[in-house]
């Protein structure tokens, strides 16, 4: 049995540092006039911190699972049952043909920069092109993120690493209500994942990499692939016990597995054609199937022109948007072919000698 490594975790906050990070959210001089409501709270977060109660409503998970007397999260468990709604809409041979379009950009016009972002403009160029092919475009604007009240994707927490089973499809890290880590936009992100029949992801490149909305979105998405979709069998989170389902055989099942993809990069300096290529490696690792050469497109806006005249720079490059639109055409003739069984998938059915 693999040994359990200890001894990175911190120390429980002390009551005033609690105290401290708590009174953070309410700052605003307005909220002087009820402080003795937010102590109030204050002392049953506390109580919620120190004791733990990181998924405050359960439920018996039931026979459906390895074991039925588990109190499972009335949470993870609603979010359980829309995946499962999603995914049948998606087998559904009468169910529209869906893309989700997601924009990768941290910036719009309600955030500090007060301008919508290039990838919005080129998204907004796949949607109506998606539109005109017959398909349902469903917008994911990753942007909000950084505009909307008390929006979060919490980081993963990488227990893949320490054995697979350990990861819960779909994620069961949060929310976790004892640490206030709450409001997590992946529930609804997930739902949408399984939805789709193609994905299309348009972003810009910031130093050299995926801004961080897309990267936090990536990186939660790992329980997709190979994933443990019942979390009844390693009780919550206990490592002794995913290791050891992990050592008898694990099958890493493929959640997402059988979807098309296109893929449009764009930067100024440098970047495009390493992200555009890690773009693609992650979502071929996945099982997703890319619509074509020419629907993984990267492309410079305004190469070392200066920032405040690039909108201006992608108003005068009609290539760049007959491609994005080509982008689209792609991806929808390849959802065409998907759902008819026609697409050639040349290693489908071959096993992997190294699962993972």
């Amino acid at each position: 049995m693999p040994q359990i490594r200890k001894g990175q975790a911190p120390a429980a906050l002390l009551r005033e540092a609690f105290h401290e990070r708590f009174m953070q959210s309410f700052v605003d001089p307005a909220f002087r006039r009820e402080d003795e409501a937010l102590a109030r709270l204050e002392s049953l977060a506390w109580d919620a911190y120190q004791e733990g109660r990181k998924a405050p409503q359960t439920r018996k998970a039931g026979d459906e699972f390895a074991d039925p007397t588990y109190d499972l999260s009335v949470e993870w468990l609603q979010t359980r049952d829309r995946l499962r709604q999603a995914q049948a809409a998606w087998k559904d041979p009468a169910s529209p043909s869906r893309v989700l379009l997601i924009c990768g950009s941290s910036r719009n016009d309600g955030t500090c920069p007060g301008e919508i972002s290039k990838s919005w403009r080129l998204l907004n160029t796949a949607k109506s092109t998606l539109e005109e092919a017959g398909l349902t475009p469903d917008v994911l604007d990753l942007s909000l993120l950084t505009s909307s009240y008390k929006l979060h994707i919490h980081p993963c927490k990488g227990c893949v690493s320490t054995a697979m089973p350990l990861c819960h499809w779909p994620c069961s890290c949060y929310p976790n209500h004892s640490l206030g880590q709450t409001g997590d936009w992946m529930a609804d992100i997930y739902e949408r994942w399984a939805a789709a029949h193609a994905v299309i992801i348009l972003t810009p490149v910031y130093w050299y990499q995926s801004p961080s909305p897309l990267k936090l979105m990536i990186d939660r998405l790992v329980c997709a692939d190979g994933g443990n979709p019942d979390p009844t069998t390693t009780h919550g989170k206990k490592p002794e016990e995913a290791k050891a389902l992990e050592m008898k055989g694990w099958d890493y099942p493929k959640h997402l597995a059988g979807r098309a993809y296109g893929l449009v990069v764009h930067g100024d300096v440098a970047g495009i054609e390493g992200t555009r290529r890690g773009l693609s490696d992650w979502l071929d690792w996945m099982g997703l199937i890319d619509a074509g050469s020419q629907a993984r497109l990267d492309r410079y806006i305004g190469y070392y022109e200066p920032y405040a005249t690039s909108h201006d720079t992608l108003d005068a490059d009609h290539a760049l948007m007959e491609e994005v639109r080509n982008v689209a055409k792609a991806v929808a003739h390849a959802v065409g072919e998907l759902r008819a069984g026609k697409l050639s998938q040349p290693d489908k059915g071959l096993p992997r000698p190294r699962p993972k």
